[in-house]
């Protein structure tokens, strides 16, 4: 399937950018949430002239996420969870409760699926965790998983 994409996109282009992607990614990500328009002569002229508006909208978007990226950029949160000896936890950490301490501790929103989880957090200690904002905006924190000391 052939797009035009209307923002910046991790791996795939940039603002009016001709792209070649998988229908289902295309239908049900990409057109569904305005990120790209089928490409054709008629769209590709409407993509060329808001380019600039587009490109400053984009623009305008990076400097706010640049702003939380540095807040929380090389930050530090800990997690208490239950272990066995060996230091393996029951249950691993997901993105959705990291992006649920951030929020509490600094009051930035970091959505899940912008969290980027290279291993399983499943044991215990210190983890580097990659947080991706925008195509050209990341952030990097620190995630430290500690045991719960039973009483």
């Amino acid at each position: 399937m052939e797009l035009i994409l209307l923002e910046n996109i991790i791996n795939l282009g940039n603002i009016g950018d001709k792209v070649e992607v998988k229908p289902g990614y295309g239908r049900n990500f990409l057109l569904k949430t305005g990120k790209a328009l089928r490409f054709n002569k008629e769209n590709l002229e409407y993509v060329s002239k808001k380019k600039d508006e587009l490109n400053k909208k984009n623009n305008e978007l990076k400097k706010k996420l640049r702003d939380s990226a540095q807040i929380i950029n090389n930050k530090s949160f800990v997690f208490n969870k239950e272990s066995k000896e060996n230091g393996d936890l029951y249950g691993s950490i997901k993105p959705k409760e990291i992006s649920t301490a951030i929020y509490d501790k600094l009051k930035v929103e970091v959505k899940p699926s912008q969290i980027v989880l290279k291993n399983d957090l499943n044991k215990i200690g210190s983890f580097k965790v990659e947080i991706n904002f925008h195509t050209d905006v990341s952030a990097q924190i620190s995630v430290k998983i500690d045991k719960i000391q039973s009483s």
